[in-house]
């Protein structure tokens, strides 16, 4: 995958060409980066099936000869304490400011009432039209379906209900069409062949941080963070070098991400290399460190550093 972040100022196609913004927010592990990857057909967000794995603003774009939609995948929200979390939720109110519609996203299998409350009490704040999404439709019966759905019409004034399977891509295809209702005639945003504006390291990094996240357990995945120091590309020999830190809070987390004889972090390398080769189509080398940092989920400095606070 390439650069592709050229914001083309003032193009306009000819008229009747539509292009917007469309948020997707909901509670940690709703599936709403594993949405993104199904609506643009290629992987941008990472995916795990365990909560709070999204830390970024992920925005992916998805054009064709009618439209350009900016999906922006965002961190589930939830209310916490921690500055980690604080600044993930703001992320994702950030991503409500100027936006055409927001796509929320419930998990229909496994509800948190108390959280929903709590997002759709900051949707009331939006004046953006609010599409509800309930998702993991292939995991409940249809008799609990139609009850969720009254329920939740009668929580919120939603502009409509769609019941869908993101893994599975049930519902998808309508989902977007509701999704063209609400945007405007416009302009190109970015280029035509842009389908994300993760730069590559950016994208290297969360693919370590995935690997992280599917090989380890516990506390391990939420206590770790990863930033890319050195990215090299050699376009002649099509190959790409990458050295990067992975910062743990503790020594015995650094045991466990190193593993015995560094079996743990062979395979972290492995995996990722193997993904980014398929992905990029170019010879990766790719050189793991791991840090102890002790908190440095409520550091301020080191959580800009990282590019997680601004």
């Amino acid at each position: 995958m390439t650069d592709l972040l050229h914001k083309m100022q003032g193009s306009r196609p000819d008229g009747g060409f539509r292009s917007g913004f469309a948020a997707i927010i909901g509670a940690p592990n709703a599936g709403k980066s594993t949405l993104l990857n199904r609506l643009l057909g290629t992987k941008v967000a990472i995916t795990t099936p365990r909560p709070q794995t999204t830390r970024r603003l992920v925005r992916g774009i998805l054009t064709t000869e009618r439209y350009q939609i900016v999906f922006v995948d965002t961190p589930g929200i939830h209310d916490s304490k921690r500055l980690l979390n604080q600044t993930l939720v703001r992320w994702a109110r950030q991503a409500l400011l100027d936006i055409d519609v927001v796509l929320l996203m419930v998990d229909a299998a496994k509800r948190d009432v108390a959280n929903e409350l709590f997002i759709l009490d900051m949707l009331r704040r939006t004046e953006a039209p609010v599409i509800l999404l309930l998702n993991k439709i292939d995991l409940i019966s249809k008799d609990r379906l139609l009850p969720l759905i009254e329920e939740m019409q009668r929580a919120f004034a939603f502009a409509s209900v769609i019941p869908i399977s993101a893994r599975f891509n049930d519902g998808v295809e309508l989902l977007l069409n509701d999704v063209l209702r609400f945007m405007p005639e416009g302009p190109l945003f970015y280029d035509t062949e842009a389908v994300s504006d993760q730069t590559r390291d950016m994208l290297a990094a969360e693919l370590v941080r995935e690997k992280i996240f599917l090989l380890t357990h516990e506390d391990i995945p939420y206590s770790t963070a990863v930033e890319v120091e050195d990215f090299q590309e050699d376009q002649k020999k099509q190959q790409v070098t990458i050295h990067a830190t992975i910062y743990v809070e503790k020594d015995s987390q650094k045991g466990i991400i190193l593993g015995a004889n560094a079996s743990m972090i062979k395979r972290i390398k492995k995996l990722v290399r193997e993904e980014l080769e398929t992905t990029w189509g170019q010879k990766i080398t790719l050189e793991l460190w791991v840090k102890v940092r002790k908190n440095w989920s409520k550091d301020e400095r080191f959580l800009k550093q990282i590019g997680l606070l601004e």
